[in-house]
C-alpha cells in the first residue's frame, strides 16, 4: 500500500465563493489523500467550525485547524492515530504552522510516531523566512527514551516557502532574473543582499532546511531516480513575478527517503494559483522505518 501525503495552498478557502472551495475540495478527495498539509485555511473556524467540518466531510479524514486559520493538518482516521500537539510553534511566525505526532496503525507498540508538520514562511521578508526556517529545523530534532536509549522521531513537514531551492537539482526550474521581475516590490521580497553586498535570489530556506537534514523529496527523487517530473513548477510564470517556480516543497527527515516511491505536481489551474504536490510513501517500508528508530546512547 502506498500513503499518499500531499501539501495544498488555497488561497480561497473562505472567501465567499462556496462553489469554487467545493470544487477544489472534490479535487483534493479525488487524489485519495491520506496526510494533507494545508495552507491558508481562512475563515475555517467560523460560524461554528462551519468550513473545518465541512472539509472533514468531503476529504473523508481529520482535520486539525492551527492558530488563526494559517495552516492545517488532516489526517486518515484508519491509517494514523494522533499522539501529540505542538501548539508552542515559536513566536516568530507571521502564519504559524500546525505540527503534531502521528502514530501509524499497524506499528509495534514500541515504534515512535511521525511528526507532521503544515507550514506557511512569510511571504515579503526574507529575515523572517530565514528565522522560520531555522525554527522548522527543532523537529528534525526530537528525541525520546525507548530502551534505555533514545531514539528519533522522523519528521514530514511541507508548505509554501515563499522561497527557492537551491540551485543543481536536475530539471529545476532556473531562478528568476532579478531584474526581469516586473513588479519591483516582489524583487525585495525574494531576494537578499549577501556578504558581498550582491543581491541574490532568496535560497537560504531550503538551504537551512537540508542542513539540518530535511532532505527535499522532490530534488531527492530528480537526483537520485532521474524522476525530473518531480520538480515541475508549483507555481506558474507570471508577468509580474517571473517564471514558474518551486516553492511549495515538501521535506523529510533522511531516514524516512528509502520509504518515498513518487512525487508528483497535480495542476489546479483554475483552483489555485498554487499546484498541489503528491508525495508516496510505501506503507510497509514506512512502518519498519517506525518499528527501528534511529537510536543513541541516554
Amino acid at each position: 500500500m502506498l500513503i499518499n501525503a500531499a501539501i495544498c495552498n488555497f488561497e480561497n478557502n473562505g472567501g465567499g465563493d462556496r462553489e469554487l472551495w467545493q470544487r477544489m475540495h472534490d479535487r483534493l478527495a479525488s487524489l485519495d489523500l491520506h496526510l494533507l498539509l494545508r495552507q491558508e485555511v481562512w475563515d475555517a473556524q467560523d460560524n461554528g467550525n462551519e468550513l473545518a467540518r465541512a472539509a472533514e466531510a468531503v476529504l473523508g479524514m481529520a482535520g486539525l485547524i492551527g492558530r488563526d486559520c494559517c495552516t492545517a493538518l488532516y489526517h486518515d482516521p484508519n491509517l494514523f492515530t494522533p499522539a501529540d500537539e505542538f501548539p508552542d510553534t515559536g513566536p516568530m511566525w507571521v502564519l504559524p504552522p500546525t505540527v503534531r505526532s502521528l502514530r501509524l496503525t499497524g506499528t509495534a507498540p514500541g515504534a515512535v510516531p511521525l511528526i507532521v508538520g503544515s507550514y506557511h514562511l512569510n511571504y515579503c521578508s526574507t529575515t523572517t523566512r530565514l528565522s522560520e526556517a531555522e525554527r522548522l529545523t527543532q523537529w528534525n530534532d526530537r528525541w525520546v527514551k525507548a530502551d534505555g536509549r533514545r531514539v528519533h522521531c522522523p519528521a514530514l513537514l511541507g508548505g509554501d516557502n515563499n522561497s527557492y531551492p537551491v540551485p543543481g537539482a536536475p530539471g529545476d526550474p532556473a531562478l528568476p532574473v532579478l531584474e526581469e521581475i516586473t513588479d519591483e516590490p516582489h524583487r525585495a521580497h525574494r531576494s537578499y543582499i549577501g556578504s558581498d553586498g550582491m543581491r541574490r535570489m532568496d535560497d537560504r530556506a531550503d538551504d537551512t532546511l537540508r542542513t539540518a537534514g530535511l532532505q527535499d523529496v522532490a530534488r531527492h527523487l530528480a537526483t537520485t531516480t532521474g524522476n525530473i517530473a518531480a520538480v515541475a513548477a508549483t507555481v506558474d510564470a507570471c508577468f509580474t513575478h517571473g517564471p514558474g517556480s518551486r516553492i511549495d516543497r515538501i521535506y523529510a527527515s533522511r531516514q524516512l527517503l528509502p520509504a518515498v516511491r513518487d512525487l508528483e505536481v497535480i495542476g489546479m489551474k483554475g483552483l489555485s494559483d498554487h499546484h498541489t504536490v503528491v508525495v508516496r510513501l510505501d506503507r510497509d517500508t514506512l512502518t519498519d522505518i517506525l518499528n527501528n528508530p534511529i537510536g543513541r546512547a541516554v
